[in-house]
């Protein structure tokens, strides 16, 4: 659950970003959420691997 409370963290964290990049045209917040986004991808995937290496040891 960990990991969880860190992705939504991350998704909270760049909120404010989003709206400065497309209601103010603010291109470094854009490269903010551009790198914010490249970090939930990168531990979405790990998550995964995370979750089948459970099931697979439940089997």
């Amino acid at each position: 659950m960990d990991k969880f409370n860190e992705l939504k963290g991350i998704v909270d964290a760049l909120e404010a970003d989003f709206g400065k990049f497309y209601n103010d045209n603010n291109n470094a917040a854009g490269t903010r959420v551009r790198k914010g986004m490249q970090e939930l991808k990168t531990l979405a995937q790990n998550i995964r691997l995370e979750v089948q290496e459970i099931k697979n040891k439940a089997k």
